[in-house]
């Protein structure tokens, strides 16, 4: 999955260079808000706002746009905010799996269909792409975390599942249900992760060459720029010539 890895990679730099800052911070606090609403607005008496407090902090959000955001579920909004997946197919048959939170399913829909069709895609049924996922707990950690078979043992002791490492970091796996332990554990033992999120874990792969990894990146993109979507996910495989490349 290395591929997939340097995907995540990209996105991030690209994130931090991006005058789309503002569209991630109100993703951001949307999940807040949301995760805040479900549930105890204190973090620490609950897993789902912990994480996306963590997950705002590690992409620099200001701590009073994170309270703000906490605040607003006790003044009532995010009550309408419906949480909708979306799956289909990108161009040359890569599985897109799309995370929404809306306060209109037509509108969000109609949006999402539209935008797979512009760009060489289909929208499929929920549970078409699905079964080529798991869902998994996912925490990031940069190399000077420490070597890989640092990182390793200490995510075996965690209870993590599995573990990538490579020159650009360290990317640690857990079954869902224990992100919130396993990132815990391992924030004692490696200190802050860079990330701390769930995610859909490719199970099988698509490989791209360079024109169609530059296809798929427009349809991610323009699924993204709705403010609808909180994610995009996707089940591609490229070489590092065709990384380097785009």
């Amino acid at each position: 999955m290395a591929g997939h890895s340097k995907w995540a990679n990209i996105q991030h730099r690209k994130g931090r260079q991006d005058a789309a800052r503002s569209k991630l911070f109100s993703k951001l606090s949307k999940e807040i808000t949301v995760a805040a609403k479900m549930g105890d607005p204190d973090p620490d008496k609950n897993p789902r706002l912990r994480l996306a407090v963590k997950e705002a902090k590690s992409n620099s959000v200001p701590k009073d746009v994170i309270d703000r955001a906490i605040k607003k579920s006790q003044a009532g909004e995010g009550d309408d905010y419906e949480e909708i997946r979306y799956e289909g197919y990108g161009p040359n048959g890569v599985a897109v799996i799309v995370e929404a939170m809306t306060d209109n399913r037509n509108r969000t829909a109609s949006n999402v269909r539209s935008t797979f069709g512009k760009n060489g895609g289909n929208l499929g049924e929920t549970g078409s792409v699905g079964f080529m996922f798991e869902r998994k707990g996912e925490v990031v950690y940069g190399a000077d975390a420490g070597d890989a078979d640092t990182v390793m043992m200490a995510a075996i002791e965690a209870g993590a599942e599995d573990v990538e490492s490579s020159e650009d970091g360290h990317v640690i796996y857990c079954a869902d249900t224990d992100l919130a332990e396993v990132a815990s554990a391992l924030e004692a033992e490696l200190g802050e992760s860079e990330s701390t999120k769930l995610v859909w874990k490719p199970v099988t792969t698509t490989e791209l060459d360079l024109e169609g990894m530059q296809k798929l990146m427009k349809l991610i993109d323009a699924l993204e720029d709705d403010d609808d979507v909180q994610r995009v996910t996707t089940n591609f495989e490229a070489s590092d010539e065709v990384m380097e490349a785009l």
